[in-house]
């Protein structure tokens, strides 16, 4: 007869246990119906047109504060200071009031599509370059990626992103991290196993390896393509309109780029010269419904209407002239599958 130690496991009893309750590896993380069970929701996207459920905005705040109208920066034709590290990008600076009017009517808009809004919440440090979500993380089946964005004035947005997807529940899947840079406005989903990323200033390689070292677990492909001198994101040249239909400003995109899309069965409508350039920066909220500013020429509208794509217009010139538009400032956490 043995005596047990108190506190040793019987080991034959405790390995059957182990072994009748074993691991349970299927169905994968990011399984619809396990998300739902033990996240609540099924969180992230693997597409850039389904029907819009969740997207994550910042109002702007106090943090413009930090920009001083002193400091003139000749060579940009707009403020910023070199040594704090922060930059505006235009002669006119608008009221933080007329900011936060044209923020809300984009809520308002995207709330009117079905899509709950979800705010960040303590930015601080002067980083107005918060109210453009969409750089601070990029959603894939599953959860989210935290990028690691890359001019200093935005450096420590990645602290308040964690926090208000933990808050919302969504799983954070990967921050970046080591010398790695990315920032979501240059991702963009062309169908459910294809994503594309460009490359340039603000993307460099070790930040797309990490991001699609995450893609590659859910079986999805991403694409590489440089951007022109000193572009820094693909979403002011491309926008997914429908499964098979985007908008693009052609200079702006290598003519490989182009054909890829051909070969994937993707139509680009060509913007002209008389659009104005921020409406590629819209966002579509469903197939072939689509958030956009003001200034869409008559012939490219009757070119996406032709398509059967609707035109939803949302004012929004003064927060452009932060450097950002209607696709900049919303990150979507949950759109609808189209598979």
């Amino acid at each position: 007869m043995t005596t047990q130690v108190p506190g040793q496991k019987d080991t034959g009893v405790y390995s059957a246990t182990i072994k009748l309750f074993g691991s349970e590896p299927d169905p994968a993380f990011e399984d619809p119906d396990r998300m739902e069970r033990l996240w609540g929701r099924n969180w992230g996207c693997d597409n850039d047109v389904g029907q819009i459920r969740a997207v994550l905005m910042h109002r702007p705040g106090s943090e413009f504060e930090v920009i001083d109208r002193s400091k003139t920066i000749e060579q940009t034709g707009g403020y910023g200071d070199i040594d704090a590290g922060w930059y505006w990008q235009s002669r006119d600076i608008p009221d933080l009031a007329e900011l936060q009017a044209q923020h809300d009517g984009l809520a308002d808009a995207l709330r009117a599509e079905g899509a709950e809004v979800i705010y960040l919440d303590g930015v601080t440090g002067g980083r107005f370059k918060s109210v453009y979500t969409r750089d601070s993380c990029i959603a894939v089946p599953g959860g989210a990626i935290v990028t690691r964005l890359a001019p200093r004035m935005r450096q420590g947005e990645e602290q308040v992103v964690t926090r208000a997807l933990a808050k919302a529940g969504a799983p954070i899947l990967r921050t970046l991290q080591g010398r790695a840079m990315a920032e979501g406005g240059s991702f963009a989903w062309l169908n459910s196993k294809t994503a594309v990323i460009g490359r340039g200033i603000r993307q460099n390689d070790e930040g797309i390896a990490q991001i699609r070292e995450v893609l590659a677990h859910v079986g999805v492909e991403l694409l590489v393509v440089d951007l022109r001198g000193y572009d820094i994101h693909i979403d002011g040249h491309f926008l997914m309109i429908a499964e098979d239909l985007a908008l693009v400003w052609a200079q702006g995109l290598p003519f490989t780029f182009l054909e890829k899309l051909k070969e994937l069965g993707i139509r680009a409508i060509e913007m002209t010269d008389a659009d104005n350039r921020w409406i590629v920066n819209g966002l579509a909220v469903r197939p072939r419904r689509v958030l956009m500013p003001h200034g869409i020429s008559d012939a490219t509208r009757a070119t996406l209407e032709a398509e059967g794509v609707e035109i939803v217009t949302v004012p929004y010139d003064r927060v452009q002239m932060n450097g950002g538009g209607i696709h900049c400032s919303t990150s979507p956490l949950i759109r609808d599958s189209m598979t």
